[in-house]
């Protein structure tokens, strides 16, 4: 027996893919991923239309994407992230249809609890045999952790594996195992593994990024949850990523023996497991080649689900065991609403990711921001969308202080007590405004919704508006 298909045409047809159906993708080679490209232009090329995307995420180099949107192939998207290049256009309303943003413990949980099904489910990996035993941690596009794509292949009613290195059976070691998998193709090149690094995923050298980040630890430090068992997670901004460093340090200098890392793992959580900071890793995702070489040589270095990350419906994630997580902005309010959807100008640049999960579930949420990007407040009244309520969030650091959500009195005393400048958000709306003056917005036509951004149970959090210039 073999579930080897010729071509990526051939199994599309063998899977009886046909118009209105759903599709699904998952993102662990960001940018560099060619697999939704190349299945889209078959279905495409074959006259299917009416289709829907559930991708994990959707990336710059997902381009091709606004083509097939423009001619009807593509009518429904739902993702937990999409970047600025197919952001533009779907603010600016090619998609009849509003976009559904979900988070990424949200996506699993709503296709697990069937509330988004999946026809069809496409998964790139890195390696397979022929039965569809796959990992994502060997082969020349390998990209670590296959942590998004396993609801799609326990769910989906049809399963394709898209391999460019199709290994004997068995697979010695696999994540996602062959009685999930339908089909397997093997092409000449599933992505380019460098795409999976970004500029979101680099340490920053600028030293307001680096001023933040050193507030941000000694806040860590200062909160009292910075002790032996700690857990921790760090997003994908520069500033994010410099507190790792920062924190280790800190953790060297202490000895304090964290419990585990957590979410997208990047080379410099890699090093603070490698000096023992942490007993180990969860891994989602693999943000740069370092956190892939690690999960394929370490024991300690664990490929997790994105259920087991953080579904709200799991009946445990480590996402509700977490201590202390650090995450980005593009905009954050006198409420400490958080907006990662868009710009300032209301165009959509990007997405929840975990940010809404792991902000709801962690002892300690802190939002490292400068004050404002490219002469716009990052800090403002109220931000253009609301991506992770202000509830979750517990601490704004940026490089002119740190101010502390008021419902958390004795955190900010702890802050105090340790020498931290301390600003009132309203201060720093203040200054913001002083400094880049009063945004002004693109007009917003409220009759047009372009998205609906969903909280990680399923409840509306938010709309996101077509933008016109």
């Amino acid at each position: 027996m073999s579930k080897l298909a010729g071509t990526i045409r051939e199994a599309i047809r063998r899977c009886g893919l046909k118009d209105g159906m759903c599709i699904s993708f998952h993102h662990h080679l960001r940018s560099g991923d060619y697999v939704l490209n190349m299945v889209m232009e078959e279905i495409a090329a074959m006259g299917i239309r009416d289709i829907k995307i559930n991708a994990s995420s959707i990336h710059d180099g997902h381009e091709p994407l606004i083509g097939h949107i423009r001619s009807g192939v593509v009518t429904g998207l739902e993702t937990n992230y999409i970047g600025p290049v197919v952001g533009r256009a779907i603010s600016e309303g090619i998609l009849e249809k509003p976009v559904t943003f979900r988070t990424h413990g949200g996506r699993p949980s709503a296709i697990e609890q069937g509330e988004s099904k999946i026809d069809v489910a496409f998964i790139a990996a890195p390696s397979s045999d022929s039965m569809g035993n796959c990992s994502g941690k060997y082969g020349k596009s390998a990209c670590g952790s296959l942590g998004y794509a396993f609801a799609d292949a326990m769910c989906a009613d049809k399963v394709v594996v898209i391999t460019d290195n199709l290994e004997e059976y068995p697979l010695w070691d696999f994540s996602i195992s062959e009685d999930y998998v339908d089909y397997v193709v093997c092409v000449e090149q599933i992505g380019n593994p460098a795409g999976i690094v970004s500029g979101t995923t680099k340490m920053p050298k600028d030293p307001i990024a680096l001023r933040i980040a050193e507030y941000a630890a000694n806040a860590i430090a200062a909160s009292g949850l910075l002790k032996d068992g700690v857990s921790f997670q760090t997003g994908a901004g520069g500033a994010s990523l410099a507190v790792a460093g920062f924190l280790k340090d800190i953790m060297l200098e202490r000895n304090i023996k964290g419990s585990y890392a957590l979410g997208g793992i990047t080379g410099y959580m890699v090093d603070m497991l490698e000096a023992g900071c942490f007993h180990a890793i969860q891994d989602v995702q693999c943000f740069d080649l370092k956190a892939v070489e690690s999960i394929r040589m370490n024991p300690r270095h664990r490929e997790i689900t994105a259920s087991h990350y953080a579904s709200p419906t799991a009946k445990s994630s480590a996402a509700s065991s977490l201590d202390v997580v650090v995450l980005g902005a593009t905009q954050i309010d006198k409420g400490f609403n958080v907006n990662v959807h868009t710009d300032s100008q209301g165009y959509i640049i990007g997405g929840s990711g975990g940010h809404t999960d792991v902000a709801e579930c962690a002892k300690l949420t802190i939002i490292v921001a400068p004050l404002s990007r490219a002469r716009m407040p990052v800090v403002v009244d109220k931000v253009v969308c609301v991506s992770t309520p202000g509830s979750s969030v517990d601490m704004l650091v940026t490089q002119y202080g740190i101010t502390v959500n008021p419902v958390h009195k004795g955190l900010a005393e702890k802050m105090e007590d340790a020498g931290l400048p301390l600003k009132t958000m309203e201060e720093l709306v203040e200054l913001a405004y002083k400094i880049n003056g009063i945004p002004s917005l693109s007009e917003r036509n409220k009759g047009r919704v372009v998205a609906q951004v969903l909280n990680r149970d399923g409840s509306l959090l938010d709309e996101i508006f077509e933008v016109r210039e």
